[in-house]
C-alpha cells in the first residue's frame, strides 16, 4: 500500500485526534476565575438539525431460558474478575491458598450441579449397605439435583439383598427388595435440625420378599438381631406413590405363605382404593387371605391420623380392623376397633405369636392401641362358647420381642361345659351315667382324661400373668358350682395356676397346680384341698330329703410327667384322701350296703326316709405310677360298717372297687356279697359280686335251707377317731362339726 493511500491518511488523522484528546484530559483544568482570551475561545458550532420524530417503542422481548443462563454466566464472570482483582492485592502466599480453595469450590459446584451422579453410585451403595447390614446394588442411572430448597434424586435399579448370616443358615438368596425406579424429594431446611421430610416419594414396580426362619430371625429386621421387634418408622412422606408393587412373605415360624400386590395412587379410581394391599396364601396349611385399604397418601401431615381398614381370613378365623395410624408412617403408634371370631383362641397363635388356651368357638370385640412395643387391648367384650367374657389385657414386647401378657378378665356367667376345653376335653371325654350290672368288672373304653398335647415350644415362647373370675356358673343340678377364680402365671416355660378356687353353696375347692415345661421332660404337680363341702348339695333328692347328708373334706396331692392330662395322670405319684367326719344317711341305703335283703329292701321299697348316723367315712388311696391303690376305705354308720378295697388305673382308666358291709345287729336274711364299682372312668358300672351270691345259692340248694343267707356275724363300731386322726396326719383337711341333726332311726317294728 502507498503512502498516499486516502484510507491510511484517515486512520492517522483519527489516531492523532485521539492522542490530542488524551493529552488534553491529562492537563489540569483552568480555574473558573481566569477568562480565556478571545483568540482561545472555541468557535461556536452550528445548531444541530432538528431530530426526526421518535419511532414507536418495540414490544419487550421475552427472554428465553438460554438468555437467563447467558446473563447468569456474565454475572458470574464479572464477579469472578472483581474477585481476581481483589485477590491480586493479597500477598503471594495468601493468593496461592485462596486460589486453591476457590478452584476446589468451583470444581465442587460444577460437579454437584451436574445431574449425572453415576460416579457417586459406589459411595451410595456403601452408605445403604452400612445402614441395612445387607448387600446393595444400583444397576441403573443415578440422577441428583441439589441446588434447590427441595433437592431430588432418582435411583434406577436399586436392589437390597438378604443378610449374609441368614443365607448361611439356609435362607433363600432372593433379594429383600428390588425397585425398578425410586424418585425421592426432600425438604432442605428440616435437614439442618435433624428431621427428614419428603414432599414426594414415588416407587415404581417394587418387589418385596420377606422371609422368617424357624427361630424367628427375619430378613426385615434391620437391627442385625440386636433389637428385634422394633416397629417400622418412616420419615414423613407428604405424597407417597407406589405403582405395581408385589409382596411375598414366607414365615417358617408362623407356617405362613403370602403373596400380594400393593398400590398407592394419587386418588381412588373406579373400583379401586387409593391405597390397597391384597393377597392370599396359606397359614398352617389352611387358606389365608388379607386385604388392607386406605385413602390417598397425599398432603399427609404428621398431626393428622391416617385411617385404614383391614380384613383377615385364616382358615375359620376372621379378623376385621377399622383403625388409624396416629402419626402417618410411624407404625409404632396406632389404634383400631378389632373383631375376632373362630373355632378356638389357640388358632390365633400363628397370627399373633401368643400362646392362648384351647377354647370353644369364640366371637370377641376389643379396642387395640399400639404404643411402640406395648399393645393395650381394652373393652374386651364377647363370648367363648356359651360363656360371656369381658375385661382388658396388655401385651408388652419390649424384652427383645418376647411377649408378656397381663390381663384381668371376667365372666358374668360361665358355662361349666366350656371349662373342659381348657384342658383339651371334648364331647368324647364326657362321662356316661352309671349302669347297674350283675357282675361289674374293670373295663377299658374311651378316655375321660383328655389326651391333647401341650405345645411346649409355644409355652416357652411367652410370659403371662392373667387373673380370671366367673361371677356365676351354669352347671347341671348335681354340680352346684357358684363361682370360679383362677390366677395364671407363665414364666419361661413354667406355668403356674395359683390360686385355683371353686366356690360352692357351702364349701370350697382351692389349691395350686404347675406345669414345668422348661426341660425336655414336662413335669406336672397338683395340690388341691376340698373343705366344708355339703354332700347333699350334690345328691338329687327328688323333692324329698336327700339320701345322705354331711360335710366332705378331701385333698389331692400328686405329681407326674407328660404333656397331656392323661399322660400326667398315668405316671402320677401321690396321695388322694376323702373324709366325711359325720352326717346322716338314709337307713335303707345303709342297710343295702350290708346287702340286708330283709330290711334294706323293705325300707327302700316303702320309700322310708328314716335316717341313721354316719359316724365317719374315710377313703385313702396311695398313687404310684398312675395306679390309685386303696389303703383305707371305711364307711361307718349307725347300722352298718362298710370296708372297701380296690384300685383305679389312671393309665387305661379301668376301675374296680369292692365294698363289703357288715350289719351291727342280727339280720334274718343277708346276702353275703360285696358291692362292686367297676367299668371305666368314663362309663362306671355298679352291682354286686354275683359269684359270692351264687356260691351261697348253691349251698342253699344243697342244704335246701336259707341258713347260708343268714348273717350270723355282727360288726363292731370302727375306730373313727383313730381313722380321722390318721387322715389328718397325712394332710387331709377334716371338718370337725357335729351332725346337722340327730338321725331318726327306723321304728323297731320295721325289723
Amino acid at each position: 500500500m502507498s503512502h498516499d493511500d486516502p484510507g491510511r491518511r484517515e486512520d492517522l488523522t483519527i489516531k492523532t485526534a485521539g492522542r490530542r484528546r488524551a493529552r488534553k484530559l491529562r492537563e489540569p483544568a483552568p480555574e473558573f476565575s481566569q477568562q480565556p482570551e478571545l483568540s482561545q475561545q472555541p468557535e461556536l458550532s452550528p445548531l444541530p438539525e432538528p431530530l426526526p420524530p421518535p419511532e414507536p417503542a418495540p414490544e419487550p422481548e421475552v427472554k428465553k431460558p438460554a438468555d437467563h443462563l447467558r446473563a447468569a454466566r456474565d454475572w458470574i464472570s464479572a464477579r469472578a474478575k472483581r474477585g481476581l482483582h481483589h485477590l491480586s492485592l493479597l500477598p503471594a502466599p495468601l493468593r496461592w491458598i485462596a486460589g486453591i480453595v476457590l478452584l476446589l469450590l468451583i470444581v465442587v459446584i460444577l460437579v454437584l450441579g451436574n445431574p449425572n451422579w453415576d460416579w457417586f453410585r459406589p459411595t451410595l451403595k456403601s452408605i445403604i449397605a452400612g445402614r441395612t447390614h445387607r448387600p446393595v446394588q444400583i444397576t441403573g442411572p443415578l440422577r441428583v439435583h441439589l441446588f434447590s430448597f427441595t433437592p431430588w434424586a432418582t435411583v434406577n435399579g436399586l436392589k437390597v439383598g438378604a443378610p449374609a448370616q441368614m443365607i448361611k443358615d439356609g435362607a433363600p438368596q432372593t433379594d429383600l427388595t428390588n425397585i425398578e425406579q425410586l424418585n425421592v424429594k426432600a425438604e432442605l431446611m428440616p435437614l439442618f435440625v435433624g428431621h427428614i421430610v419428603l414432599p414426594r416419594l414415588e416407587v415404581t414396580r417394587p418387589t418385596l420378599f420377606l422371609y422368617q426362619d424357624k427361630t424367628g430371625q427375619a430378613n426385615w429386621d434391620f437391627s442385625n438381631g440386636a433389637d428385634p421387634g422394633k416397629p417400622t418408622k418412616l420419615p414423613l412422606i407428604k405424597n407417597f406413590i407406589i405403582t405395581d408393587g408385589h409382596v411375598t412373605l414366607t414365615s417358617l415360624e408362623r407356617h405362613l405363605v403370602f403373596k400380594g400386590t400393593v398400590n398407592a395412587h394419587e386418588k381412588a379410581g373406579a373400583g379401586q382404593q387409593a391405597f390397597a394391599l391384597a393377597g392370599d396364601g396359606s397359614l398352617n396349611g389352611k387358606i389365608f387371605e388379607m386385604s388392607a385399604t386406605g385413602g390417598p397418601l397425599l398432603n399427609v401431615r404428621s398431626s393428622v391420623p391416617y385411617p385404614f381398614d383391614m380384613k383377615v381370613r385364616a382358615g375359620d378365623t376372621r379378623i376385621t380392623a377399622q383403625g388409624r395410624v396416629l402419626h402417618p408412617f410411624n407404625l409404632g403408634q396406632l389404634d383400631a376397633a378389632v373383631t375376632l371370631s373362630g373355632n378356638s383362641l389357640s388358632d390365633l397363635y400363628y397370627l399373633t405369636g401368643l400362646t392362648l388356651p384351647t377354647t370353644p368357638r369364640f366371637a370377641l370385640a376389643a379396642q387395640v392401641t399400639r404404643d411402640e412395643r406395648v399393645y393395650t387391648i381394652g373393652r374386651i367384650n364377647g363370648h367363648i362358647g356359651s360363656s360371656d367374657l369381658e375385661g382388658k389385657a396388655t401385651i408388652d414386647t419390649r424384652n427383645h420381642g418376647r411377649p408378656y401378657l397381663t390381663g384381668d378378665l371376667s365372666s358374668r356367667v360361665l358355662d361349666f361345659k366350656d371349662m373342659g376345653t381348657l384342658f383339651g376335653a371334648t364331647a368324647a371325654n364326657a362321662p356316661t351315667a352309671v349302669k347297674m350290672v350283675a357282675s361289674p368288672e374293670a373295663t377299658r373304653g374311651r378316655r375321660l382324661l383328655p389326651d391333647v398335647p401341650l405345645d411346649v415350644e409355644r409355652v416357652r415362647g411367652m410370659d403371662a400373668k392373667v387373673r380370671y373370675r366367673a361371677l356365676s356358673v351354669r352347671t347341671p343340678q348335681t354340680m352346684p358350682l357358684r363361682q370360679v377364680s383362677l390366677g395364671i402365671k407363665l414364666d419361661h416355660g413354667l406355668l403356674t395356676l395359683d390360686p385355683i378356687e371353686f366356690s360352692f353353696p357351702q364349701g370350697r375347692l382351692s389349691g395350686t397346680a404347675t406345669i414345668d415345661a422348661r426341660s425336655a421332660t414336662q413335669r406336672n404337680t397338683i395340690d388341691m384341698r376340698l373343705t366344708g363341702l355339703r354332700v347333699q348339695d350334690f345328691v338329687a333328692g327328688g323333692g324329698a330329703a336327700p339320701p345322705i347328708e354331711g360335710i366332705l373334706d378331701a385333698r389331692v396331692q400328686a405329681s407326674g410327667t407328660g404333656n397331656t392330662a392323661h399322660k400326667a395322670a398315668a405316671s402320677a405319684d401321690g396321695r388322694v384322701t376323702l373324709v366325711i367326719p359325720g352326717g346322716q344317711i338314709r337307713q335303707s341305703l345303709a342297710e343295702l350296703m350290708g346287702i340286708d335283703a330283709s330290711k334294706g329292701l323293705f325300707l327302700l321299697l316303702s320309700k322310708n326316709s328314716h335316717q341313721t348316723d354316719v359316724r365317719c367315712a374315710v377313703a385313702d388311696f396311695n398313687v404310684h405310677n398312675g395306679v390309685m391303690q386303696a389303703q383305707h376305705i371305711v364307711f361307718d354308720t349307725g347300722v352298718v360298717l362298710v370296708n372297701g378295697s380296690g384300685s383305679v388305673n389312671l393309665n387305661d382308666e379301668s376301675m374296680k372297687l369292692m365294698f363289703k358291709g357288715k350289719p351291727k345287729q342280727f339280720r334274718l336274711i343277708r346276702v353275703n356279697a360285696p358291692i362292686v364299682i367297676g367299668g371305666h372312668l368314663s362309663a362306671p358300672t355298679f352291682g354286686i359280686d354275683a359269684k359270692a351270691a351264687i356260691v351261697q345259692g348253691g349251698l342253699a340248694a344243697v342244704f335246701n335251707s336259707i341258713l347260708p343267707f343268714v348273717g350270723l356275724d355282727t360288726a363292731k363300731d370302727a375306730n373313727c377317731a383313730g381313722i380321722l386322726s390318721e387322715a389328718r396326719s397325712q394332710g387331709a383337711p377334716t371338718t370337725t362339726k357335729a351332725a346337722p341333726k340327730k338321725a331318726n332311726p327306723a321304728p323297731v317294728a320295721a325289723r
